[in-house]
């Protein structure tokens, strides 16, 4: 491991195509600290299989890499709010298979949607998610950590109040449970970011429910929709509504210096989109 561990960890979700080892070179290329990967493809219920040697390859990559936290992200289909018993039952068994799939590559965290109750009402899919994760929890690998992501709460979409996600980890007290922190997200919620005292304002209010020690990920994004627009679209940083104050006051945090932090906008031709954000972070944090 190289000198840039001493660095904030900042990075950027990158591909697996090809072999998944191959996105640790990726993230190297960004100049990556972090990094965000899917285990699998997103769009589909079952993966392939992780091979042994898959594992090796993955490790012995990762550990002769300047990459420190490496995290994963579940796949789209999972809804463990879903009213209908087919789909949630699915949901949990693929949500079971992407924490096993975690565990074999080493990694600590797993970062996933709390869901969408539909037509349900948010009391109905909150109770739906708490007793899904009840039950995963009986089978899900010890060492890995379930990372609730704050959502824009877009259509019937949980989790874009604090308090949702304190109320699904409050009803599994036995969850190894933290929290990924989405700043397009968290915006279009209608938590200000905006400037640095709307920064601390909201931080103030998610340690009061929560407790900013839960925060054990971001996802650096601005957002092409204004405050409290409750529409998910990502944008470049310092292009959206965000803009690069809310993302100054972050950078500076130091609660959250050893917080990784991945950037999920478009990436640019050549990456070039990628490169600039990071190097914006990098700059805002005062790092060179």
């Amino acid at each position: 491991m190289n000198s840039a561990r001493t660095k904030q960890p900042i990075g950027a979700h990158v591909s697996i195509s090809g072999s998944i080892d191959l996105a640790i070179g990726r993230g190297e290329e960004l100049g990556c600290t972090a990094i965000q990967i899917f285990t699998k493809n997103a769009n589909q219920w079952s993966g392939k299989p992780i091979t042994p040697q898959s594992v090796e390859a993955f490790k012995t990559a990762w550990k002769a890499s300047s990459i420190g936290p490496i995290i994963a992200h579940d796949s789209y289909l999972i809804n463990l709010a879903a009213p209908d018993d087919e789909k949630w039952v699915k949901s949990k068994v693929a949500f079971i298979d992407e924490l096993n799939r975690c565990a074999q590559l080493g990694l600590s965290d797993l970062v996933m949607h709390p869901g969408s109750h539909l037509t349900t009402g948010e009391t109905v899919g909150i109770e739906r998610v708490a007793d899904a994760f009840r039950e995963i929890f009986q089978e899900a690998p010890p060492t890995v950590r379930v990372l609730i992501e704050i959502t824009a709460g877009q259509g019937s979409n949980l989790g874009y109040k604090f308090e949702h996600l304190a109320t699904i980890m409050e009803k599994v007290p036995a969850g190894n449970f933290g929290i990924c922190f989405d700043t397009c997200h968290a915006l279009a919620a209608g938590y200000d970011l905006t400037t640095a005292e709307g920064y601390r304002s909201v931080m103030n209010e998610f340690d009061r429910i929560i407790g900013c020690d839960k925060i054990k990920a971001f996802h650096i994004n601005d957002s092409k929709k204004g405050l409290g627009s409750r529409v998910d679209r990502h944008e470049q940083l310092g292009e959206g509504a965000v803009g690069v104050e809310g993302f100054r006051a972050l950078m500076q945090d130091q609660r959250f210096f050893n917080v990784p932090k991945v950037l999920e906008t478009p990436k640019g031709d050549d990456n070039s989109l990628d490169l600039r954000n990071i190097a914006l972070l990098r700059s805002l944090a005062g790092e060179k």
